[in-house]
């Protein structure tokens, strides 16, 4: 058995696959590859935001350190709209560039609502998809619904 002794390389990341033969192996649905996120298909519609504000739910563990940047993520991206305690009194509002920002008490929103805006936006609020990671998205959800919450004491 002399192929025991000297074996043959295979190249299995070839451009042709394994020994010329072409592999096009696809992800198994709904995996998730290292280091990524899940994908977002829920669409930019009104069914689509009803659709994730009913069944989208915030899968980190609330902790301190996901509040702590919520925070600062939100101090970044929302204050200057929503202002710091989410009452829609931020400085652009104050400055008269922007009226009628929402009152985070005033409004019917949950979780997965609040992740979609992020996502696509609405109104004259734009998506913050791009400039949040997946993770920080759902910290800011998390850091909106303690202001909500703290609102309506």
């Amino acid at each position: 058995m002399p192929d025991m002794y000297t074996s043959v390389p295979y190249d299995a990341d070839a451009e042709n696959g394994l020994n010329g033969n072409p592999v096009n192996l696809k992800p198994v649905a709904g995996t998730i590859p290292i280091g990524g996120t899940p994908a977002y298909d829920i669409p930019d519609t009104v069914e689509g935001y009803e659709l994730a504000k009913q069944t989208l739910k915030n899968p980190l563990e609330i902790t301190e350190e996901n509040l702590d940047n919520g925070k600062a993520m939100y101090t970044i991206y929302c204050t200057s709209c929503h202002g710091s305690k989410g009452d829609g009194n931020g400085y652009l509002v104050e400055a008269e560039k922007f009226a009628g920002i929402p009152n985070y008490k005033d409004r019917d929103i949950t979780e997965g609502s609040i992740y979609h805006v992020l996502m696509y936006g609405k109104g004259l609020m734009g998506s913050h998809s791009s400039q949040l990671t997946y993770k920080e998205r759902w910290q800011v959800v998390q850091y909106v619904e303690v202001l909500r919450a703290d609102l309506l004491k």
